[in-house]
């Protein structure tokens, strides 16, 4: 039997699943396999039925939604018209990367693989289900998997097992080259630009908007700085309502794109243009010429805790004994607890981890950077105003992350921290953005009243809700707001308390550390069962959660279940398909973010 080439195909959010895949493919490329890679609406889906070994890589957004990159793909995957044997000639197998704090972990994942199953294919191994909860991340899962996955392939293709691998100690060919040119002085594109007017914007054709302000609206003295954010779309054709999402791709901060460049001896100003091995393409985002600090400073995300993959790289190029001896242990199977206790649990950036690395990072070639470092992946942020109460104007409500672990400096995140530092008072700011649709749909409907339970930010897509409902003359509004403090986080707090004299809203806050015993949406839920059953029970109100996906959306979903068996008599069991019922049905809708 001809030796097949291995297909390797992802759907991926974050970058998570394209790492993943990469590791497969690398994997292949140390067994001297023909590889392709490719994210899955990059790859011609009608050439499947001609393929002969495949993997999937995939993660699951939203409510059990694909990634950007596999839409187009699961729509095709999924028409009713493909004929049930379709894929008979293609031995197959799928991996997920999900979160089973969600309710639909691995939702993508499992579906594909039951389609795959569906069309004819030889799937070689159950469903890879990889979870961020667990204590090792989803490497505990992908380590196993993989070893499966090569035990079957071998099997049904002996002569896999017949190539002589690469060597430990043998580096892979970059896949890029670096060209560098002799003029360094000539400017290039940075990370703000004038906005002009565009049409069709996307991740690849974002409008620069200008920013309008940049309001704390946090206590001072409160541990938590959380943003106001306004910009202005003037010209950008952006049209979205509520419930949509609007996307950013944040920049690295000066003082690590400087300490980068000093750890590698590189000049920052430095102009290149790259060149890709056969079959890669050259990263479209990035322009060509351009400087090494606008590769760093907007495109290697060089703030992220990094991945095993990042330690495997770093091992095969470092001649230093020692350091080459612990890379190699954290990028093993064996050494995942230690690269835990190291890396994920203080959230070490891979910008520390090349300063505790000195001869290695020294001694790394700059064509190996983008084999190193991923891309800055874009952010999202709900909506938190309407284009029907404020025209030409996006509005973001942004916690900055900042917090402490065993690691002296603070952990911070990447895009809040990079938006909070755009002051719009020392000259004019631009932020190039583009919107997408979420996943909380409200009801044409004027009559249909709605409940909604945003703690916290997560009253941001309720702002906007509650503009364009009330400018739409629907007044049926119910919305439970939690935060720590009346005086210190309760975010919009003078807009509520005109809506309630209006007639406009019906409120209910719980402040839970304004008093010795805490107290919590959830609880407010409860206390206000009888007005819930009413609401959906006689009238249709459809009822929403959005917030953090700890603890707060299992709460509220237990209060509602007792709600409707305190004032509707419905046993558990009943409860919990009333629950079910709403959610297919749309009733009960929900946007949480870890």
């Amino acid at each position: 039997m001809a030796v097949p080439a291995l297909l390797i195909l992802y759907g991926s959010q974050t970058g998570t699943a394209q790492d993943t895949a990469q590791r497969i493919a690398r994997q292949a490329l140390r067994r001297r396999l023909r590889v392709h890679l490719s994210s899955l609406d990059d790859y011609n889906v009608a050439n499947l039925i001609s393929e002969s070994l495949v993997v999937f890589v995939c993660s699951t957004t939203g409510q059990g939604d694909p990634p950007d990159n596999m839409k187009i793909f699961w729509r095709f995957l999924f028409r009713k018209s493909l004929p049930l044997g379709s894929l008979c000639q293609v031995d197959c197998a799928v991996l997920g990367l999900g979160d089973s704090s969600y309710p639909k972990f691995n939702f993508v994942a499992k579906k594909l693989h039951k389609r795959l199953e569906q069309l004819g294919a030889t799937m070689l191994l159950p469903v890879g289900l990889a979870d961020d909860q667990h204590d090792l991340g989803p490497d505990a899962v992908i380590e196993m998997w993989l070893k499966s996955f090569w035990e079957k392939a071998f099997a049904l293709y002996p002569r896999f097992a017949d190539m002589i691998p690469l060597r430990d100690d043998e580096p892979l060919p970059p896949t890029y080259t670096f060209n560098f040119l002799d003029d360094v002085n000539e400017k290039t594109d940075n990370c703000q630009r004038i906005p002009t007017q565009q049409t069709g914007l996307s991740e690849g054709n974002p409008f620069h908007a200008k920013l309008l302000s940049n309001e704390r609206v946090t206590d001072p003295v409160h541990f938590q700085d959380v943003r106001h954010i306004d910009f202005d779309i003037t010209g950008s054709n952006i049209d979205f309502t509520a419930g949509d999402v609007v996307m950013m791709r944040p920049c690295n901060a000066a003082e690590d794109v400087q300490e980068f460049c000093n750890l590698l001896g590189l000049n920052p100003e430095a102009r290149f243009s790259l060149t890709a091995t056969d079959g890669c393409k050259v990263p479209t985002r990035l322009r060509q010429p351009c400087t090494l600090r606008d590769l760093v400073e907007r495109y290697l995300d060089i703030a992220a805790v990094p991945r095993r993959s990042f330690f495997e790289l770093l091992a095969t190029v470092s001649t230093n004994e020692l350091e080459r001896e612990k890379l190699i242990e954290f990028s093993s199977a064996e050494g995942q607890e230690d690269l835990h206790i190291y890396c994920n649990r203080p959230r070490r950036t891979a910008l520390e981890v090349l300063a505790d690395f000195p001869q290695t990072t020294a001694q790394l070639k700059v064509d190996y950077l983008l084999d190193l470092f991923p891309e800055i992946q874009p952010r999202s942020f709900s909506i938190a105003s309407s284009l029907r109460a404020y025209p030409h104007r996006l509005q973001i409500l942004v916690a900055v992350v900042n917090y402490k672990t065993k690691i002296y400096k603070p952990r911070r995140g990447l895009c809040s921290t990079w938006l909070a530092s755009l002051d719009p008072t020392i000259g004019d700011v631009f932020v190039p953005l583009w919107v997408k649709k979420g996943s909380l749909k409200f009801p044409t409907e004027t009559n249909i009243p709605v409940i909604m339970v945003g703690p916290g930010t997560g009253v941001a897509p309720f702002r906007s809700a509650l503009q364009e409902r009330i400018a739409e003359g629907k007044n049926a509004n119910v919305l439970f707001f939690g935060c720590r403090s009346e005086s210190k986080d309760f975010y919009f707090r003078s807009e509520w308390k005109d809506m309630t004299k209006n007639g406009q809203l019906t409120l209910f806050t719980a402040f839970s550390r304004d008093q010795e015993e805490k107290v919590y949406v959830q609880q407010r839920v409860r206390e206000n069962a009888l007005l819930i059953w009413d609401l959906i029970a006689n009238k249709g109100a459809y009822f929403y959660i959005a917030g953090n996906a700890k603890d707060m959306p299992n709460g509220v979903c237990d209060a509602l279940k007792a709600v409707f068996q305190q004032n509707g008599g419905l046993s558990s069991e009943d409860a919990e398909k009333m629950l079910a019922g709403m959610e297919k049905s749309g009733k009960f809708q929900s946007e949480t973010w870890s």
